[in-house]
């Protein structure tokens, strides 16, 4: 029997729990995959599923066959999908994921050229913070500042995560008064809560000399950090932001840079933002395409 029709019957068998659901699936008969299934225990001298007269389970060694065939399926498919955009233009879907912030920083405009420029591709870009499985989700790459040490995920550094001091001309005409080390606990701060952050102090340097700064009472505290720029922009005190997002306001003068000699240290979110991909998915042509449009507009913004 055909290697790759047995796999395939056999993963649709395990997702369905079921020959004849995963036969209605697969436009064949209960039989045809009990046949599929059988063969592929005598070849491997061990049994996948536990039957019985009212339901059938994997066993531990089909748990593992399971694992090893569902990777040796997409492996096929990606590499079935490459060879055929070798001749053609890019086409199929691309998954990524990314948190919020990122897409008025840079992703709105690099999905938007990639669009353009391969219009046979379709985006799904899911925007949050939270640390998804790649595999589970489906996701062939994902946009990330927080920890990179996770297994079986390789990650490639996007841009420095410099973390700068700003407000808007607005607020500090307002205020009216300057800013330094012994004053900074009497200006409105606006302060990003995240619980990887700590929220009792910060750590700024000075060249080579660390110094530690109580945190203020904020004038506003919020989870969303677009929210809390959205409100910098508009006058309301003193914001921490990143230079790949203050980039753009500060060139077009929305913002300003204060204390410039000083910077935040990146605190639990670490030095970079990084490309994270599966070390086990080759990656295709669409992948890499996209990932070096987005290093592009990196560098073309300067904030690489």
């Amino acid at each position: 029997m055909d290697k790759l029709s047995a796999l395939t019957m056999f993963v649709a068998t395990a997702e369905h729990g079921s020959f004849s659901r995963a036969a209605e699936q697969l436009g064949k008969t209960p039989s045809a995959l009990t046949k599929a299934v059988g063969h592929l225990e005598s070849e491997l001298g061990i049994r996948l599923f536990e039957r019985t007269t009212r339901r059938m389970a994997l066993t531990e060694a089909g748990h593992i066959y399971l694992e090893g065939a569902r990777q040796a399926l997409m492996q096929l498919q990606l590499a079935g999908e490459e060879v055929d955009q070798l001749q053609h233009e890019l086409r199929g879907s691309l998954r990524l994921t990314a948190p919020p912030s990122f897409g008025p920083a840079f992703l709105n405009e690099v999905c938007c050229r990639f669009m353009l420029e391969h219009p046979q591709v379709r985006l799904e870009v899911d925007l949050n913070d939270a640390f998804v499985d790649l595999i589970d989700g489906g996701y062939d790459l994902a946009l990330r500042d927080g920890p990179t040490d996770l297994p079986g995920l390789i990650a490639r550094p996007l841009t420095e995560n410099r973390i700068l001091l700003c407000a808007s001309p607005a607020y500090l005409q307002r205020k009216g008064m300057d800013l330094s080390l012994e004053n900074y606990e009497q200006h409105d701060w606006l302060v990003f809560r995240h619980p990887l952050l700590n929220r009792h102090f910060w750590w700024v340097r000075l060249g080579e000399e660390r110094i530690r700064l109580q945190q203020p009472a904020p004038r506003l505290a919020s989870d969303n950090y677009d929210f809390l720029l959205a409100c910098a922009l508009r006058g309301q005190g003193l914001q921490f932001l990143p230079q790949w997002s203050a980039a753009p306001y500060l060139e077009r003068g929305e913002l300003v840079r204060l204390l410039p000699d000083y910077l935040l240290e990146p605190d639990a979110f670490g030095p970079w933002v990084h490309i994270l991909y599966l070390a086990h998915r080759r990656r295709t042509r669409k992948v890499r395409v996209f990932i070096e449009m987005l290093e592009g507009y990196m560098r073309e913004r300067g904030i690489v």
